[in-house]
């Protein structure tokens, strides 16, 4: 008997029984399902973070007060809060000293502004960045329309903004809004940018953004943000070349160190992260749950497996006349064995299958509600499908020997 005919037989005596068949794979899918879901999430969300940090560039990383991501303990936080703030002039520091570096952008950052120009007005989830020059090719936020801010606007401290696309389209739909003036918090700045289109599912909607020159932001937003920290200044920087980016790195770190008057011996009381950095704190934080969806899912398989084992041996029970027959006929023991292992197999497989595509619907519910792209994990269904059949195998093995070890005489005469 060939492998073909084998597995026609194995299929018609599952789909003669279907609601045994269909109750055997509930176990499976539930199992399959558990894993691919919580793994298609967490590559949903992984794939859109490591698209998303390109923002940075390959060449481009930051200097802060505040760590990069990631679970802290409470004694971190509270260290991570009495650090200094970093300031423009580190910022000067790391332009002039760094021999590695071109660009290098300061950024303060307030939240949840309106502007008005008119009788038109903004919702109040408006994101100001007081910055420098380098803030677009550093963010690869670039100027779509208009100019960027200067030098010497910065030197000046001008009321001059660059604002995102979304609020050019929403304070003037069909009027060019560059040397418009706006107000903000009451205060006039004149519009001499506009954004390119930049939408972004993790950190907000870019196109909300207004750019003003750092000096004007510490002269009317002062020391201290609205939770009464006070401001500290985001570092960008661009290394020469990706050659040059580990050089830079350690370069910045030496310059920022001397600055901030830091002995040998004392930890670093600011962080420096890249894109890798960022992926590799989200991998760390999301690690624990991959492990326990693995787990879970095992359990699950296995128990599924002791439910179909035993849904085998009652089948071998039922037709043990039919391998009777079989046997009599010239069937051999690798014959019968092949037929109910393949019978397992199959069984697991088509629970398997259910349980991806649900695992897959199931992980894919977050990009309804957060704009993520749609993502499917295909290692995942291969190692799923891979895993229930190595189940099948390893459950259905028990339940073949016995069918294939059936004398065929006693067999004949079982009612």
């Amino acid at each position: 008997m060939g492998i073909f005919e084998a597995f026609k037989m194995a299929n018609t005596a599952i789909m003669s029984h279907k609601l045994r068949s269909f109750l055997t794979l509930i176990g499976i899918i539930a199992g399959v399902a558990s894993i691919i879901a919580v793994m298609t999430g967490i590559s949903v969300i992984q794939s859109t973070i490591e698209s998303e940090l390109t923002i940075l560039g390959t060449t481009t990383f930051q200097v802060q007060k505040w760590a990069a991501g990631g679970p802290l303990s409470e004694e971190e936080a509270r260290k991570i809060m009495r650090r200094k703030p970093l300031t423009v002039d580190h910022a000067n520091a790391i332009r002039d000293k760094v021999k590695s570096v071109d660009l290098v952008g300061a950024e303060l950052w307030t939240y949840n502004h309106i502007a008005k120009y008119k009788n038109r007005e903004t919702n109040q989830n408006l994101i100001m960045c007081g910055g420098t020059p380098e803030y677009a090719p550093n963010n690869t936020h670039y100027i779509y329309l208009g100019r960027n801010i200067t030098n010497e606007d910065i030197k000046i401290g001008r009321m001059i903004a660059v604002i995102g696309y979304g609020i050019a389209q929403e304070l003037f739909p069909w009027t060019d809004p560059i040397e418009k003036t706006i107000r903000i918090d009451g205060k006039k700045f004149k519009v001499v940018g506009v954004f390119e289109e930049k939408k972004s599912a993790l950190v907000g909607n870019y196109d909300n953004y207004i750019l003003i020159p750092v000096t004007t932001f510490e002269r009317h937003y002062g020391s201290r943000d609205r939770r009464g920290f006070e401001n500290s200044v985001n570092i960008t920087v661009n290394a020469k070349s990706p050659d040059l980016l580990q050089d830079a790195i350690a370069e910045t770190r030496a310059v920022m160190r001397f600055e901030r008057n830091l002995k040998p011996a004392e930890e670093d009381d600011f962080t420096i992260f890249t894109n890798d950095t960022q992926i590799k704190t989200f991998n760390e934080t999301t690690a624990g749950i991959k492990m326990a969806a693995f787990i879970i899912g095992i359990i699950a398989l296995i128990v599924a497996g002791i439910g179909i084992m035993n849904i085998m041996l009652v089948s071998v029970t039922e037709r043990t006349k039919e391998i009777g027959i079989r046997k009599s006929l010239g069937a051999k023991r690798k014959n019968i064995m092949m037929q109910f292992l393949l019978e397992a197999i199959i069984l697991c497989n088509m629970g398997g299958i259910v349980g991806v595509l649900v695992g897959f619907a199931l992980g894919n519910i977050v990009t309804i509600f957060t704009g993520f792209p749609v993502n499917i994990p295909m290692e995942w269904t291969i190692g799923g499908l891979t895993f229930c059949t190595a189940v099948g195998l390893t459950f259905g093995l028990w339940p073949a020997m016995v069918a294939s070890k059936m004398d065929p005489v006693e067999a004949l005469r079982f009612e």
